[in-house]
């Protein structure tokens, strides 16, 4: 069985999460656990961040419907970074936009790929 203590937390105790999509791939959306985080999404299934401003866990979706239901959990070579495979109920990021990745600085001009979902 899988030990989140394993993990390579920073000195804070959390590590990134990045959440990408289960259907096609796209990167969703970057957050934070502690390992109290991590058991809380591998329990329910839901993805759980540890919110680094309210220093409270945040159940992505819970106010706002747009939740995110665990695929799969991956750590990186290094196991100090995570990667949740999810399947997004609506926009991932709080601009109304799937992704939080939504701007571009290629060439120095930063471009918004993206308009929010309505």
């Amino acid at each position: 069985m899988f030990d989140p203590q394993t993990l390579k937390y920073d000195a804070n105790g959390i590590l990134p999460v990045i959440a990408q999509c289960a259907k096609n791939g796209e990167v969703l959306m970057l957050a934070w656990m502690n390992s109290d985080a991590v058991v809380q999404t591998l329990e329910t299934r839901k993805v759980t961040y540890w919110s680094r401003s309210r220093k409270e866990f945040w159940i992505k979706g819970e106010t706002s419907g747009h939740t995110q239901a665990l695929v799969d959990l991956r750590y990186d070579c290094d196991q100090d970074c995570l990667l949740a495979i999810v399947l997004q109920e609506g926009p991932a990021c709080h601009t109304n936009r799937r992704s939080c990745f939504h701007t571009s600085v290629i060439m120095g001009q930063p471009r918004v790929l993206s308009k929010p979902i309505l």
